[in-house]
């Protein structure tokens, strides 16, 4: 399962290096034709929209398999383990009702757009729309997978709070934050 996750994961990270390499190099030859030659490519600007709607998309993916996304942690932190997975449960069980509202969105105007073009490209405007049908499959997914970790006991204590410190934070207030990894540095410096 680790081994389809890397794979999936790289092949995320491919994608969305590739989305935005296309976008950089219409964009900017777009510019130069614009200001050197007084002409363009006429669909750069809507193509480099759709990629970078992906791209966002395709981010919000790997953020959330990563646990990047923003959340406040203060109470959860504070709770004994039972309660932490008592919250997790909900949490996961709110992630997937609102995924499924973006899944059951996303379905109906992609099907409503499916035989609408856009005007430059010609690409259906299902292209646009299925976005939220792919992040909200994916999601659901990983949020399912988390919620099966929960239940049956499979997830350590310590991966119960999903929001990650960021380092900046931490460097901050070094004082207030004590981790194994700072308490050893800490000690290093001492000796």
């Amino acid at each position: 399962m680790n081994k389809l996750s890397r794979s999936l994961e790289n092949t995320l990270n491919i994608i969305m290096a590739l989305a935005l390499a296309v976008m950089v190099v219409l964009v900017f030859g777009n510019v130069v034709l614009r200001y050197l030659f007084n002409s363009g490519i006429t669909w750069s600007e809507e193509m480099s929209r759709y990629l970078f709607i992906w791209l966002t998309f395709l981010g919000a993916i790997g953020a959330f398999k990563n646990k990047e996304h923003l959340g406040v942690d203060m109470l959860i932190k504070r709770l004994p383990n039972k309660m932490k997975r008592v919250v997790l449960v909900i949490s996961d069980l709110l992630i997937l009702a609102v995924l499924f509202l973006v899944l059951d969105g996303s379905w109906k105007m992609t099907m409503i757009n499916i035989d609408s073009k856009a005007p430059a490209t010609g690409l259906p405007l299902a292209f646009v729309y299925g976005t939220g049908i792919l992040v909200s499959i994916s999601m659901g997914v990983m949020t399912i997978q988390n919620l099966y970790q929960v239940v049956f006991n499979k997830i350590k204590d310590e991966d119960l709070v999903k929001i990650s410190d960021s380092e900046e934070l931490i460097s901050l207030h070094e004082d207030e934050f004590v981790t194994d990894d700072i308490m050893i540095s800490k000690e290093e410096k001492k000796a």
